[in-house]
C-alpha cells in the first residue's frame, strides 16, 4: 500500500508526533510505500535542527532524519508553515526540504491513503 503521512504537531508539545514517527517505521518494515511525509502547522519542529532535547528524552529530529535517510523519504516541510515559525532552509536537519502545499495535495492522490497526525 502507497501511504502519504501528514505531520501537525511539534516533537515535544503532543503525541502525534511520536505516532507518527512510530506508524511510519512500522508501515515500512511492514514492506509499505511511504509516498511522503509532509510537515504542517507546528509539525514543522520535527525538521530543526536545532532542537536540543535533554540527554534523556527522545530526540525525534534526529530520529526522522535518520529513518529518511534510511528509506530514502521524500520529507517536505510546508514553506508557508516554516515561514511562520522561523525555520529556514539553513535550519533544516539532513533528509527534509521545503515545499510547498502541492506536494500534501500529490501525497492524497498519489498515495492509497493520506494518515495525518495532529490537528
Amino acid at each position: 500500500m502507497k501511504l502519504g503521512i501528514l505531520v501537525s504537531e511539534g516533537p515535544f508539545t503532543h503525541q502525534a508526533s511520536d505516532s507518527a514517527y512510530l506508524f511510519t517505521k512500522a508501515a515500512l518494515e511492514k514492506g509499505h510505500e511511504i509516498v511522503r511525509v509532509f510537515f504542517y502547522h507546528d509539525g514543522v519542529y520535527n525538521s530543526n535542527k536545532l532542537s536540543e532535547p535533554q540527554s534523556d528524552d527522545r530526540n525525534l529530529v534526529k530520529l526522522w532524519s535518520e529513518l529518511g535517510e534510511e528509506h530514502n523519504l521524500d520529507m517536505v516541510v510546508c514553506v508557508a508553515a516554516a515561514m511562520r515559525r522561523g525555520v529556514k532552509d539553513e535550519l533544516l536537519a539532513a533528509g527534509f526540504h521545503i515545499s510547498g502545499l502541492g506536494q500534501l495535495v500529490e501525497a492524497g492522490i498519489v498515495g492509497d491513503r493520506l494518515v495525518t497526525f495532529g490537528d
